[in-house]
């Protein structure tokens, strides 16, 4: 399947934007001032590794804290807000969310109004350069810590976090291999424009370009309801490709994309393609659980330690400890298999059955103390 016009103007549109690793379902707005876990899409706080103040630090104690989101919409987006709020209020500070609705200009502008409206810190969730560095440099010229999440930032003094996107997807698709057999037609749902995405694209290309026998025979992606347009895009492939053999498996590069194969797969009947994807949310896990589902193993950071080691680092920041330009996070594989089969179990629980989930102890900084809820 080629791109179309409508779907190149499209994924145009979406280049403007700069998101992605990603929770979006596109949504429409922020939710103010809200406190980060209450109403739709809560999160309880889990039995994460939380820094603490250590003893001598109570003047770090009330700092009011900014996340600045370009959206706040879909399952990962709550659980990596609620990582945030967790690590901020173990470390005796206050958090404010505010969501752009996938608007760089009212990121922009709501960055502009966090930097004149007293703040300590602030931290910032994807959006592009252009978007945010002119309200990141004032931050940073009036003596405001920043710390940015998968956006390409290069401002002197701001730390940037990012997940290991090229390992990560070159992983994923080594694990694709391996379960089709070394060929296969293959159908990848991905966006341009976006960081994380073109970073994964890296390792998508060259993984192509050294495994002939397996052919994409449809690409699409959209950031606008990903989720749903996936569905359908979806749905039509398999109308093109009808029979049994005509697809072995998607690679979705965000979770919004595999959340829509799946659903389009199962609902065909063809569940004997296979679906890949990354990033990890409960609702993500319960569709992997899932005997009957197409998706069998994804690739993740876990959203809510992303937000707690980025505020761990602001107030490193804060402490005025030297922090590097680039933090990288380092992802896990979960699988089908490594779940247990007599019960559901949520992200919260992951790390029970996957090595490495949900305990990171990335930035928690020797004069930091440390509770294990």
């Amino acid at each position: 399947m080629k791109w179309g016009r409508k779907t190149m103007l499209v994924a145009a549109a979406a280049a403007m934007l700069a998101t992605a690793a990603c929770g979006s379902k596109g949504g429409n707005g922020g939710n103010g001032g809200a406190p980060a876990n209450e109403g739709e899409g809560a999160v309880k706080p889990s039995n994460a590794i939380l820094a603490t103040l250590g003893e001598g630090n109570d003047d770090l104690k009330g700092k009011k804290i900014a996340l600045i989101m370009q959206f706040n919409e879909g399952a990962f987006s709550a659980q990596y807000v609620a990582g945030v709020k967790e690590q901020v209020e173990s470390l005796g500070g206050t958090l404010q969310v505010q969501a752009a609705g996938n608007n760089l200009a009212n990121m922009s502008s709501q960055l502009d109004a966090a930097v004149n409206g007293g703040f300590d810190g602030i931290l910032t969730d994807h959006g592009t350069a252009e978007a945010l560095e002119a309200g990141v440099k004032k931050a940073v010229d009036k003596g405001i810590p920043v710390v940015a999440f998968d956006a390409n930032l290069t401002v002197p003094g701001v730390t940037v976090l990012q997940q290991s996107d090229e390992e990560m997807a070159k992983q994923l698709l080594e694990k694709m291999k391996e379960d089709i057999g070394g060929k296969g037609n293959i159908v990848k749902v991905w966006v341009a424009g976006f960081a994380p995405m073109e970073r994964r694209q890296i390792s998508y290309k060259a993984f192509m370009d050294a495994n002939p026998d397996i052919k994409e025979i449809a690409h699409f992606g959209t950031a606008d309801k990903p989720a749903l347009d996936t569905q359908n895009q979806m749905e039509a492939i398999l109308k093109q490709y009808p029979n049994k053999g005509d697809i072995s498996a998607v690679w979705a590069s965000w979770d919004e994309f595999a959340k829509g194969a799946t659903r389009a797969i199962q609902q065909a009947g063809r569940n004997e393609i296979k679906v890949y994807g990354i990033d990890m949310s409960d609702e993500d896990l319960q569709l992997i659980q899932d005997e009957n589902s197409p998706w069998v193993a994804s690739i993740a950071v876990d959203p809510k330690d992303i937000g707690r080691v980025q505020a761990r680092y602001l107030y490193q920041k804060l402490h005025g400890d030297p922090t590097d330009d680039k933090v990288v996070l380092q992802a896990v594989m979960v699988t089908r298999d490594a779940l247990p089969k007599d019960k559901k179990i949520n992200t919260t629980e992951l790390g029970e059955y996957v090595e490495g989930w949900g305990k990171s102890e990335q930035g928690i900084a020797e004069w930091m103390g440390r509770s294990d809820k």
